[in-house]
């Protein structure tokens, strides 16, 4: 008896040691045929070889995985629509190594023979689902990819939610695939139910009110019973975020608790952000001279949800404070009433000058790309250019006053907004004033700046900046340094001193009637964020004939959270003040 007991055990023993004796190392897995490099991949993570390449397994494992890598591949490309491919896989010994090599020809592919795609009830009325069943893929004679089937299905489910059919479900949902035939018939039908309406709306405000109630429903734009849809909640939403008074807001529609008339009803929740923002920086320019930046805001200065500004920008030989007050205003446009201070101080080895400036606006979201500004402004300006001759003469100063209103529309259609890749934005400013109506002159202005985004492939982009503006008056010499045009610099002509291009008076710009510059980058991106920029800027301020001045130069990018991060070295190509400028800039442009 124990030696019956003993010979079973040694003889596991022995068939362990084998094993262990013949193991081997699993090594390359090439994959052939395919010539798509999706479809290879996915075959490469399904299979189970892949996972053990480099390692060391028994014949006894590999002899299995071998086995199945057949029917892992076959499996791997059905979601592409090939059912029926031809697979070899063969082995290759050498050293204690093998490496596997497996051909694949995908055939032919199944395409769609039948599709019956349909929503049942009144969701079979609503055009926007109407619409999204004729757009569902794959459709009949084409070839039956898994990918845009399963995104279609997800699709007009959530879109079926979004417009209030809370009750939607599946009443068939089935593929049938004959792979004789090569063919693939689709049954997917909803019922949709009936569709709910909009319930009432509740606003809390936790840990404690800050806004009065009363604000918010000016933001609820649709009336109780009408049908519920989604992108009327996005809308309040967004209308929230603008105010910028909250840091967390959480909407909660709850169609399980709808009454007998299928009102759904809405719990808004709100956190209260911070009530002040302060900043604080330094800053150094080298016609400005060192400085610092002190700001606050506070978010809500009471309980109608005003707010206030105030920022000082104090440097050695430029100064700007400004006060601002605003307003929100629902009427027609969500957006602000706003009131403006803003007195600077420029005192350069150049040029005088100072400036107030008091502006009264309403702003409007028209949609989500376009938002309109409408403003009215007074301007007292003292200036005076320094002789350069003598600077310490005494300056002889001109003054004007200026009364004026002012159109500004700003228009911004971008796949991203801090790294944009596809495109565009850009402003509009129309203004202008009548002599003795509190101006000193007649003029009329339109300034308009435009930036265009293509990305190319995954890590290149192109970007086409362009600048317009002109000037109508017969006066140009009474208007102020700050109604005039000007180009050179960062955001310009790099290549160029800030506003070194156009009309002069020794060294100092004096300002144009009219600009032009353009703008032509092209930017390639590593996998790190960095990257390098090549780029062209052409353009002039002028009052009679552009005299055109090029500046071309290289330079660093960095994708950071904040936007790119631009480093410019640029060389004028029309007697430029210096042989190369140095353009440090942050932000995406617009």
């Amino acid at each position: 008896m124990p030696g019956r007991t003993l010979a079973p055990a040694l003889a596991a023993l022995l068939l362990l040691m084998s094993g262990a004796a013949h193991a081997v190392q699993v090594g390359e897995v090439v994959i052939r045929g395919l010539g798509d490099d999706e479809m290879e991949d996915n075959v490469r993570v399904s299979l189970s070889l892949v996972d053990v390449g480099g390692e060391d397994i028994s014949f006894r494992r590999l002899r299995y995985m071998i086995g199945v890598a057949e029917d892992e591949a076959r499996e791997a490309l059905e979601p592409f629509g090939y059912y029926s491919p031809e697979i070899q896989v063969e082995q290759s010994r050498a050293n204690g190594r093998v490496d596997v090599s497996i051909t694949i020809d995908p055939g032919e592919p199944v395409r769609v023979r039948n599709s019956d795609v349909a929503i049942i009830g009144a969701g079979n009325r609503d055009r926007y689902l109407a619409q999204d069943l004729a757009d569902f893929e794959p459709g009949p004679g084409e070839v039956f990819d898994h990918r845009p089937y399963e995104a279609g299905k997800a699709r007009i489910s959530r879109r079926l939610a979004e417009r209030g059919y809370f009750d939607a479900d599946f009443a068939a949902r089935r593929v049938e695939v004959t792979r004789a035939d090569l063919a693939a018939d689709i049954e997917l039908v909803w019922t949709s139910g009936e569709r709910y309406n909009m319930g009432p709306i509740s606003f809390e405000q936790d840990p404690r009110e800050i806004i009065h109630p009363h604000l918010f429903d000016r933001l609820v734009y649709w009336n109780e019973g009408e049908y519920y849809h989604q992108g009327r909640l996005d809308r309040l939403r967004t209308s929230l975020q603008r105010l910028d008074y909250f840091s967390a807001i959480d909407i909660e529609p709850r169609p399980e608790d709808a009454d007998a008339d299928r009102r759904v009803p809405v719990d808004v929740r709100l956190t209260p952000a911070p009530r002040k923002v302060q900043t604080a920086g330094l800053s150094y320019g080298t016609d400005s001279g060192a400085g610092i930046r002190l700001g606050e805001e506070r978010r809500y200065v009471n309980r109608r949800g005003h707010k206030a500004l105030a920022q000082l920008d104090y440097a050695q030989k430029r100064k700007t404070l400004t006060l601002q007050y605003r307003i929100p205003a629902f009427a027609w446009l969500d957006g602000w009433y706003t009131v403006s201070l803003q007195g600077a101080d420029e005192q350069t080895r150049y040029v005088d000058t100072r400036r107030i400036e008091l502006v009264g606006s309403r702003s409007g979201q028209y949609n989500r790309h376009l938002n309109l500004v409408a403003s009215a402004h007074v301007l007292r300006e003292r200036w005076a250019y320094v002789d350069q001759d003598d600077p310490d003469a005494p300056s002889e100063y001109r003054y004007a006053t200026f009364s004026y209103p002012s159109l500004r529309a700003e228009y911004v259609d971008v796949d991203d907004r801090i790294f944009p890749r596809r495109g565009i934005g850009g402003n509009i400013v129309l203004r202008g004033g009548v002599e003795g109506a509190g101006s000193d002159a007649n003029f009329a202005q339109v300034h308009a700046r435009a930036t265009w985004y293509r990305g190319i492939g995954e890590r290149h982009r192109l970007i086409l900046r362009g600048e317009a503006g002109h000037t109508w008056t017969d006066a140009l010499v009474a208007m102020p340094p700050s109604l005039r045009f000007y180009a050179g610099g960062d955001r310009s002509i790099r290549g160029y001193d800030w506003r070194e291009v156009g009309p002069r008076l020794g060294d100092y710009a004096l300002g144009a009637k009219h600009v032009f510059t353009g703008t032509a980058e092209y930017e390639h991106y590593f996998e790190n964020g960095f990257g390098f920029a090549v780029f062209a800027d052409s353009g002039s301020a002028f009052d009679d004939s552009p005299d055109w001045h090029t500046g071309v130069g290289v330079g660093v990018r960095w994708a950071s959270p904040v936007g790119p991060l631009r480093l410019d070295i640029a060389r004028g190509l029309d007697e430029p003040d210096s042989p190369f400028t140095l353009h440090l800039d942050i932000g995406t442009v617009f």
